[in-house]
């Protein structure tokens, strides 16, 4: 489990980890920033093994665990899909998050505000788009290929 410092303006940071024993700790958080932090939780929907985050078997009970540490505030879900040529192929993947993602805001979980669906990037947004992303990343498409 790592906690990663903020990537935008926003102050939203990722929460990454994977496997039932998650060692979540906020009071580092806490310190640091002096305030609440609002993060989101990235999940590994895809089972790949060199991508981080919660699989989705796991996510409920990691859920619950983190609603009940101070310091932090779920705003919602991430993910990033697989590579692929077509981005219909990663559809059902983009479609699971969302399911999840209204799931997790119907159960009105204290602490957890699912706000914010980041899914999507620059080669498969649209389809992201689609099944109901809020927040896609567009690096390549802004600033052309590394």
């Amino acid at each position: 489990m790592t906690i990663h410092r903020p990537l935008s303006a926003q102050g939203v940071v990722p929460v990454q980890g994977s496997g039932a024993a998650l060692p979540v700790r906020s009071v580092p958080v806490m310190r640091l920033t002096q305030q609440v932090m609002p993060v989101l939780v990235q999940v590994n929907i895809a089972r790949e093994p060199q991508k981080a985050g919660i699989d989705e078997e796991q996510l409920l009970p990691f859920m619950r665990r983190l609603s009940e540490m101070p310091g932090l505030k779920v705003e919602g879900l991430m993910a990033i899909m697989p590579i692929a040529e077509d981005p219909e192929a990663v559809r059902p993947y983009f479609r699971r998050m969302r399911e999840w993602f209204d799931r997790l805001r119907d159960m009105d979980i204290p602490n957890i505000h699912m706000n914010t669906l980041s899914m999507g990037m620059s080669d498969d947004c649209l389809v992201a788009c689609q099944e109901g992303a809020t927040m896609v990343r567009l690096g390549r498409a802004l600033f052309g290929a590394r």
